[in-house]
């Protein structure tokens, strides 16, 4: 009886190896036989982004379809855009469709240039191409390329601070760029540092965050004044005194030019350097 088993058990072992091996044999071939064709945007296109316009539309991209042998399946479409003369040795992927156009919104083609390494606030030549494929093991197929003109706009860091007044190049404004992000140092928690080019004898403040406009919206309780630090006993730069100006802003007594402003939480110092 025990052999019985063992027999049976042995022929049912090769019988599932015999229908895997059909499987694989059988399973359809797909290969690439056009590759997608960019139609637009052309070499001629050039666009300045802007925060203000991050819900538009900054281009529609079309392109004419990839054809495939095989059966019949679903191509994804990758819109990639890499620095001008590269031959996309390190393309950047811009979203994924099945269709043949994408119309890509001011911020969605803004953080991709961004987060390509492109340079914010000038212009950059950005190649752009489609890439097309199909399952997992099909080959994946490119089109021709085009280079494009964009000028990205800033994106700030989420734990940045931000300097308004008039000993800042902004002046006491918050349209388009005109605050200064006072980031935190790199690999701190709890060290801010910019370098800025601070006007002699005039005045500024910390704030917290940007969403505000100079209309308003300046809320106390979102921004740091002198008292503020010298109440909470900080040791602060013999440059940097009460402006006594109604809201205890900083005034800046050292000379018109670029200092290195740090206000350090650790160790409670405000310095410049």
């Amino acid at each position: 009886m025990k052999n019985i088993y063992k027999i049976l058990i042995a022929f049912i072992g090769v019988l599932a190896v015999s229908c895997n091996a059909d499987d694989v044999e059988e399973r359809p071939v797909i290969e690439p036989v056009t590759a997608p064709v960019l139609l637009s945007p052309q070499n001629d296109f050039n666009i300045v982004l802007t925060k203000e316009k991050e819900k538009e539309v900054a281009t529609t991209v079309i392109w004419n379809d990839a054809k495939y042998d095989g059966t019949a399946t679903v191509v994804n479409y990758t819109i990639e855009i890499a620095k001008a003369g590269t031959k996309f040795a390190a393309p950047i992927a811009v979203t994924t469709t099945t269709a043949r156009f994408k119309a890509l919104t001011v911020a969605e083609l803004n953080s991709a240039l961004v987060n390509g390494g492109f340079v914010e606030k000038e212009e950059n030549s950005v190649d752009i191409r489609i890439k097309s494929t199909v399952g997992t093991g099909a080959e994946a197929q490119y089109s021709n390329f085009y280079t494009i003109k964009a000028t990205p706009y800033h994106v700030p860091l989420a734990t940045s601070h931000w300097l308004v007044g008039a000993a800042t190049p902004g002046g006491w404004s918050w349209d388009g760029d005109a605050e200064t992000e006072f980031p935190l140092v790199v690999g701190k928690t709890n060290v801010y540092q910019v370098k800025v080019v601070l006007k002699s004898g005039e005045a500024f403040r910390e704030f917290l965050s940007n969403d505000f406009t100079s209309g308003g919206n300046w809320g106390a309780s979102n921004s740091h004044n002198y008292t503020y630090y010298s109440g909470l006993g900080y040791t602060i730069d013999s440059e940097l005194v009460n402006a006594a100006d109604g809201d205890s802003n900083f005034k800046y007594t050292g000379p018109t030019g670029l200092r290195t402003l740090t206000i350090d939480n650790g160790a409670k110092t405000i310095t410049v350097d």
